[in-house]
């Protein structure tokens, strides 16, 4: 007895006198082909070893064998009984203390995935407890800072007494129940153990032959397994086994949290018909739902990538009234889910955006810019978020990294929100960081501030003049081609800005034509029901004509532009330009420039023009037109003589005025 205690007291100091630094021999991951084995089954430092050899980091026997071919041969069992099966080897056996005390209570006391371990050489676990082992050392590990987690994880592969552990569970796993077996496999994939080792392997087989008798919760935790698994041929028949034995027991499931996992293990490749199926079960649920739960539903239908409005509804009502109780990471993860979806609930996006304000002061910049950038992508405009964060931008302009202006500057741009008379001041803050960025900004980053300077209007010469000069231009030139479209619509952007917006520079500032690209502008063809009921609006007035299909400075295309003239002036004739050509007009009529714009041109829920629609919309009115935007889903939702009224209140509202038409609907 005083031997082992001795021997166990200089063990543990070795173990806690090992600097986190030390080099050492790690368990062996990557596929059996980039070895230099002759055969396929290999085992990394297969020795037995005794407490000494422990100290040289030496790494005990683990087979693994190639996902090209399974071999049949089974490890050598030496006594017939799983029990028996469970204890240690001979050669360790006289070391082992046998006590009353309940095993369990001990292994709840452990820390970490080695005190597991040291416990199993003190105690044989049953075929039962083999589980609770795996599970813990896995449990212990969740709360563990990144570096202690790689810490302590090398020292559980290191330990001799894990890899009798796996060759326990293994012998074993044929005596386990179903609940153990599926929370083994999932404690060995979520500690690291290779998914190609032969333990894993056969852990996945033995669900196969198990799975008509997995119970509700056997099936969500194996799913749950099954979800972050890479594809192999075991893998891959067990999720079509769960597939099957999903859609068979689906009535008889009881808890939420069971059907998610389910959902989420499915996953994209689920057939639509067991999509509908999971729906309507969930649906039927929904009394049922508590707040994660419903937070959980929206992450797995993006996961599945399955849109029901009804479902997405229900949770996104439920969220909606508890957001002060969701923590930052799971608001963020529905926001991303909903954007995944192409799902947005307007309550749902005014709710959070509200609540995200309230948070300005105690959250981080980073996590402000985060909510702002997916908001951008849902091209939903949170208007008090957007003059609160300005204001903070303005109060402290130097917080801002390049990241974060850059952030700034796209969602700005892109979502056209007019700060009134903070405009002028929160651009010339943005204009003064990027000045702090210029000595070290790489020509690319450059191109991407000045663009979004451009959208919003704003000019800073420093900042054009070092985008423009030659050195700056050279960089350009190593584009990658899949890039290359890109950069050359921003730099006609930019070129088409200064040209039209005739900002008041130090010095004439243009774009090289040899980075503008292929100016030629597409073709599209005319919108029939507008072109039709364009033709109804003019046909009876008098001084007044339709020219369809109009491009200004080869760039921006008119639907129908509406000449008619002005009062006091004489009646004015066609434009000389023949359709489809270059129109300017006249001083002595009024221009009306219709224009069928699609959803994605509105902030959603509101008539705001954002992002490049936005842009041409400020050029059309500097080269003197007077636009008119219409939805293409206004245009089709009525009949033609309800499509021609409605047009004629949208253009000539002095003279068929109608309330229906004051407010575009996107």
């Amino acid at each position: 007895m005083s031997v082992w205690v001795t021997e166990e007291v200089m063990r543990r100091a070795v173990r806690f006198c090992r600097s986190p630094w030390t080099p050492r021999s790690f368990l062996v991951t990557t596929s059996i082909q980039e070895t230099n084995f002759p055969t396929q089954m290999v085992h990394v430092c297969g020795t037995k070893q005794s407490q000494p050899c422990r100290a040289r980091s030496l790494v005990s026997s683990v087979r693994f064998y190639s996902q090209d071919r399974i071999h049949s041969e089974d490890l050598e069992e030496k006594e017939s009984s799983p029990l028996a099966d469970s204890s240690l080897p001979a050669g360790t056996t006289s070391g082992l203390i046998q006590r009353t005390q309940p095993f369990i209570d001990k292994l709840y006391h452990c820390g970490s995935p080695s005190d597991v371990l040291d416990l199993t050489c003190q105690y044989a676990p049953t075929v039962q407890q083999i589980s609770s082992c795996l599970t813990h050392m896995w449990s212990t590990t969740k709360k563990m800072t990144d570096e202690q987690r790689r810490y302590e994880l090398q020292l559980m592969f290191e330990h001799p007494a894990f890899d009798r552990l796996l060759q326990m569970a293994m012998k074993s796993v044929g005596y386990m129940h179903s609940k153990d077996v599926a929370h083994s496999l999932l404690s060995m994939v979520n500690l690291g153990v290779p998914q190609n080792s032969r333990v894993i392997q056969t852990l996945l087989r033995t669900c196969q032959e198990k799975l008509n008798r997995f119970d509700e919760k056997s099936l969500s935790i194996l799913a749950s397994c099954l979800e972050h698994m890479e594809n192999s041929p075991n893998v891959s028949a067990l999720k079509e086994g769960m597939r099957l034995v999903v859609e068979a027991s689906l009535p008889g499931i009881k808890k939420v949290i069971s059907l998610q996992t389910m959902m989420r293990m499915l996953g994209k490749d689920a057939p639509l018909n067991l999509k509908r199926k999971l729906e309507r079960k969930a649906l039927s649920m929904t009394d049922e739902f508590s707040l994660p739960n419903s937070q959980y539903m929206i992450s797995t239908m993006a996961t599945m990538g399955f849109y029901s409005k009804p479902l997405l509804d229900i949770c996104s009502k439920k969220i909606t009234e508890n957001l002060d109780e969701i923590p930052f990471n799971r608001l963020f993860l529905v926001l991303q889910s909903c954007r995944e979806l192409h799902y947005r609930n307007l309550d749902l996006l005014t709710g959070i955006s509200d609540y995200v304000t309230s948070m300005l002061d105690i959250w981080t910049n980073k996590q402000v810019l985060l909510f702002l950038s997916v908001f951008e992508s849902l091209i939903f405009c949170p208007a008090a978020l957007m003059e609160g964060y300005a204001k903070k931008v303005i109060s402290r302009p130097d917080a801002l990294t390049l990241k974060d202006l850059l952030c700034v500057l796209k969602v700005y741009s892109s979502l056209n929100y007019d700060l009134q008379h903070h405009r002028q001041q929160f651009l010339d803050s943005l204009s003064q960081v990027l000045d702090s960025y210029l000595p070290k900004i790489s020509g690319f980053n450059l191109l991407k501030a000045v663009f979004y300077l451009c959208l919003l209007g704003h000019f800073p010469s420093s900042s054009l003049e070092q985008l423009l000069q030659s050195s700056t231009m050279e960089q350009f030139n190593n584009t990658p081609p899949r890039f290359l479209r890109k950069q050359e619509r921003r730099f006609q952007t930019v070129d088409l800005c200064l040209r039209l917006d005739r900002p008041p520079l130090p010095r004439p500032l243009s774009v090289p034509p040899s980075f503008l690209g292929d100016p030629t502008p597409h073709s599209p063809s005319a919108n029939q029901w507008l072109s039709q009921s364009l033709q109804s609006v003019v046909r009876d007035l008098a001084d007044t004509a339709l020219q369809e299909m109009v491009m200004v400075e080869n760039v921006y295309l008119i639907d129908g532009v509406i000449t008619k003239a002005l009062p006091n002036q004489t009646s004015v004739t066609e434009a000389g330009s023949s359709e489809g050509g270059d129109l300017s007009p006249a001083e002595s009529s009024q221009s009306i420039a219709v224009i069928c714009a699609p959803l994605s041109g509105f902030c959603f829920g509101t008539s705001n023009p954002c992002g490049l629609l936005a842009v041409k919309i400020r050029h059309l009115k500097i080269s003197g037109y007077n636009p008119v935007l219409v939805t293409e889903r206004e245009l089709q939702a009525v009949s033609e003589e309800k499509r021609t009224e409605f047009l004629r209140g949208r253009i000539f509202p002095e003279r068929h005025r109608h309330p229906e038409t004051d407010q575009l609907q996107p």
